[in-house]
């Protein structure tokens, strides 16, 4: 007898499961089968994206690779030219790339000028990285050693020449030399010594620091 109540209870309980079951269904199922859609077209969605994304970078990384082979046998038009297409048209931080490429391919070609000058829109152009910023800041500054005067390489570097900067030390040698060149032995000094101090300062620069400050010395120059 405990057998048969047993197993019309199972029955009963399957069949009120059933009709949860069922009755779930009714009210949720639709909203079940949109999800299961959504989700599919979703994962479907990001493959197509990543597939893009991927085919971009790489047509971009192509690009970029085929002007810098350009830029190396000494095609440097051509190379201009490949870069200055990718800056407009490539994709990810290709762009960027091509620009500081077309500036060291602008330099090598002579044309300091124009390359201090991208390099110094680069550094004020806040849509690009910080550190790619600075660094083309010292890009500009060291062309413009040989090209223009103190002040014009101070607007580009002395924002950099402050203790705990990483370019700091590439910053003030641009400074010192530049007023070396200018004649204003003071001021070289000044940079030139805070590199010597500096115990952070590579071994070379702070050696050709202090280069400097025994010609200035030897020279007499102190203002």
């Amino acid at each position: 007898m405990a057998n048969e109540n047993d197993s019309f209870i199972r029955e009963v309980n399957e069949e009120l499961r059933s009709d949860q079951f069922k009755g779930i269904w009714r009210s949720f199922g639709p909203y079940i089968i949109a999800l299961a859609v959504l989700i599919v077209l979703g994962t479907a969605g990001y493959r197509a994206y990543e597939y893009w994304h991927d085919n971009r970078a790489s047509a971009s990384g192509d690009k970029f690779l085929a002007a810098l082979t350009l830029a190396r046998e000494g095609k440097n038009e051509e190379a201009l030219a490949a870069l200055s297409e990718l800056e407009k048209d490539g994709y990810g931080s290709y762009p960027v790339l091509a620009r500081m490429r077309a500036a060291t391919v602008q330099a090598a070609n002579g044309d300091t000028a124009a390359a201090a000058a991208t390099f110094s829109a680069l550094g004020k152009d806040t849509s690009v990285p910080e550190v790619i910023r600075d660094a083309a800041r010292v890009r500009a500054a060291w062309l413009l050693i040989d090209t223009a005067d103190y002040n014009a390489v101070s607007a580009e570097v002395e924002v950099l020449a402050t203790p705990g900067n990483a370019l700091r030390h590439s910053a003030r040698e641009a400074l010192g030399l530049s007023a070396y060149k200018g004649g204003d032995m003071g001021r070289a000094r000044e940079w030139f010594e805070q590199i010597v101090e500096d115990t952070d300062a590579p071994r070379n620069v702070a050696n050709r620091a202090q280069i400097m400050l025994d010609n200035i010395t030897a020279a007499g120059g102190n203002s």
